[in-house]
This record gives C-alpha cells, sequence and structure tokens, in this order.
C-alpha cells in the first residue's frame, strides 16, 4: 500500500488564493492556474498516508465546484518533495525563499533562506508573507529591540526580523506544536538560532507576556482571529511600536483597521497584493483629528 495520496480538485482564483492561507490537518495544500483566461486553476491535497474522511471532507470545502473526485495512492516517494515540485524561489526585496531544488540560485548578496513544504504554513509564495517579507524589508532603517512573531507557521518572518535587526530579541509564537517544531528544524537548515519558540494561543501567554512590550509585533495570521485578538496585541506592543498585520483579504481590512484603531493605533502604510492586503500600524497614539489613513504615509506606496 502506498505511504502517500493525493486529491485533486478544479477550483476559482479566488479560492485559490483563500486557499493559500487555509490549513487542513493531515493535508499539505498546493494551488496551480491551468487557464488563465478561464480563471481555471487547480487544487492538489497530498496526504501521508490514506486520508481520513473527514480530512477529505475539510479539503473538499475549501471548493465550491464538483467534488466528487476520489483520492489516489502515489508511488512510494516523498510526498513533501511531491508537493513543493512546481515552487519557483521568490525575491523580496533583500529576501531570497527556496526549497532545495533551487538551492545553488540565490543570488549575490541575498539574504536567502531555505524553507520546504512541510505541515506548517509560510513558504513565502503566498502574497500575504511575501508583502509582509516586503514590508519588514522597507522597516530595515528602523531599529527594534525586541520583535515577537504571533502565528509564526515555518517562522520564516521571525527570520527575516532576526536578519534585520540581529541585536534585536526576536521570539516565535505558533497555537500550533507543529509549526514550532518546523520553525525549529527551519532554523536548523538555514543555521540559525537565537530565536525564542513558543506554542501559545494567541498574545495572552504568561511567556509572551513576560517578553513585553515589543517594538515590533508580527501577526500574519487571518482576519477573524486578528479583530479577537486586538486587545492582546496593543498590550504587548511597546508605546510607538509597529504592529505588522497580514492574512486578510483587501475587503476586511477596515473591519481590521478599526479594530485596532480602537486600541489607539494609527496605520502607518499598507501593501496591496493582489487580494490580499498588509496593514503597519503604530501602537500606543491616538489618531489626530481629521488624519487620513491613505496608505502612503512614511514613503510608502500602495503596491497594487
Amino acid at each position: 500500500m502506498s505511504d502517500s495520496w493525493k486529491l485533486t480538485l478544479t477550483c476559482t482564483k479566488a479560492e485559490a488564493e483563500a486557499i493559500a492561507a487555509a490549513e487542513v490537518d493531515g493535508a499539505v495544500l498546493v494551488t496551480t492556474e491551468e487557464d488563465e483566461a478561464e480563471g481555471r486553476w487547480r487544487l492538489e491535497a497530498y496526504f501521508e498516508g490514506e486520508p481520513h474522511p473527514q480530512t477529505l471532507a475539510a479539503v473538499r470545502a475549501l471548493v465550491a465546484g464538483e467534488t466528487d473526485a476520489r483520492p489516489e495512492p502515489l508511488p512510494p516517494e516523498d510526498w513533501v518533495t511531491l508537493s513543493q515540485a512546481g515552487l519557483e524561489p521568490i525575491r523580496e526585496g533583500r529576501f531570497f525563499v527556496h526549497t532545495a531544488a533551487h538551492i545553488d540560485a540565490v543570488p549575490a548578496g541575498a539574504v536567502a533562506f531555505r524553507i520546504e513544504a512541510g505541515q506548517a504554513f509560510g513558504t513565502g509564495h503566498h502574497h500575504t508573507t511575501a508583502g509582509c517579507l516586503a514590508m519588514l524589508d522597507g522597516l530595515a532603517g528602523d531599529r527594534f529591540g525586541r520583535v515577537i512573531d504571533l502565528g509564526t507557521g515555518t517562522g520564516l518572518l521571525a527570520f527575516a526580523a532576526q536578519a534585520l535587526w540581529p541585536g534585536a530579541r526576536v521570539t516565535a509564537t505558533d497555537i500550533d506544536p507543529v509549526a514550532v517544531a518546523v520553525t525549529r528544524d527551519n532554523m536548523a537548515a538555514n543555521g540559525l538560532d537565537g530565536i525564542e519558540l513558543i506554542v501559545a494561543d494567541g498574545a495572552r501567554d504568561p511567556a509572551i507576556a513576560a517578553g513585553a512590550p515589543y517594538n515590533l509585533v508580527i501577526a500574519n495570521i487571518l482576519a477573524g482571529p486578528l479583530i479577537a485578538m486586538a486587545d492582546e496585541v496593543a498590550r504587548i506592543a511597546a508605546p510607538g511600536g509597529r504592529v505588522l498585520l497580514a492574512g486578510l483579504l483587501t475587503t476586511q481590512a477596515d473591519a481590521v483597521l478599526a479594530a485596532y484603531r480602537a486600541q489607539g493605533c494609527v496605520e502607518r502604510c499598507r501593501l496591496e497584493r493582489v487580494d490580499w492586503t498588509i496593514l503597519l500600524l503604530e501602537s500606543g497614539a491616538e489618531p489626530a483629528a481629521g488624519e487620513a489613513s491613505n496608505g502612503d504615509r512614511d514613503g510608502w506606496a500602495k503596491d497594487a
């Protein structure tokens, strides 16, 4: 019996964008564009072992179209390698993110991270993660003594922060112990150390509070959790610090911003990547009367 299985479904571009930010326990999800003119995409879900019916149902729920396709066993190969075969490296500012297949393609002078696929989100290929890398690259001239990456996934954004501010205390947290283990493995693969790893739900964990206040808070999660966490995120952010929020659709950006403005945060800039928005806020300051949140302050401009 094969140890690896795959389910292939057809989806739309909008569904593919949402799938890129989704997580299904026991599955690695990969989307590929098949026909740009028709907006047709393909979802491939990889499983280690024959998938449980509940896992299959969770994958099928991600698409609205015909979903009666059946999973098929694969030849005995590395299922993670299979799931990443089509991933090309990405370049965002000084950062270059790649898998083992492109280890020889690192440009001279780039800050490179090898991030393989696995059971955690954040290889850098999704617009939210890539946009966060671009935002962090733009903050390189600032100084941050304490940085926390909430919902770290693969650890990529924490790695980027440590590279930009090597003297900072960097903490990476995730609700999922598997993600924290993946981050630990990725640290070893990239020759990194000194990043504190915490398994925690949200930002109220005592270990997180013990390291507060943080001059830079990174939270690349989803809009709903970001809104629910607004109070606790604001509490751990240093006055005048930066709060980087991502994982939200552009249609959700105003609702997320409103939740953080209620906690005294002010929008500093935003990046828009396809249907997704990345917000950079300043904590601990009430907005001035008539202040506009126009996304082009501090030398930044919208990136459509």
